[in-house]
């Protein structure tokens, strides 16, 4: 097989580099100067900053907020569910009244809804009442 001349992939290709360098206000290459130098990157402290970044940390998603309460009554109704197991067995033991007492401090953070923590305080009465029975 033999190759007379330019293949077409040539053609274009020279073709194609012809037309760029005489486009009007397209790219141009520096032929024989050296590239202008880049500019040094400047601070990005006006834009950020420690404020900003502790700012986004203490942002909180009412969603995620609404989740932990959710999770605090559970786990407060899972204590007195534990309690109520043990007595029927006939045993009460320490760990026992020592998680009520955890959980009931915990509920007693807000959640950002009127009516979950409705249901919360609800739940925390019924702690504190638990507690109070075997504290008399």
């Amino acid at each position: 097989m033999r190759i007379h001349g330019l293949s077409g992939s040539a053609t274009l290709a020279a073709s194609a580099s012809t037309r760029r360098a005489a486009a009007p206000g397209g790219f141009k290459l520096f032929e024989g100067q050296a590239p202008p130098a880049a500019n040094a990157p400047g601070s990005a402290g006006s834009v950020g900053g420690i404020d900003a970044l502790i700012a986004l940390q203490a942002f909180e998603d009412t969603g995620e907020r609404r989740r932990r309460a959710v999770r605090r009554g559970r786990t407060a109704l899972d204590a007195l569910d534990a309690l109520k197991l043990a007595l029927l067995g006939g045993t009460l033991p320490e760990g026992a009244l020592v998680r009520l007492q955890i959980a009931l401090d915990d509920l007693k953070e807000s959640s950002g809804d009127p009516k979950l923590d409705a249901i919360l305080g609800e739940i925390e009465l019924r702690v504190a009442v638990e507690l109070a029975k075997f504290r008399a």
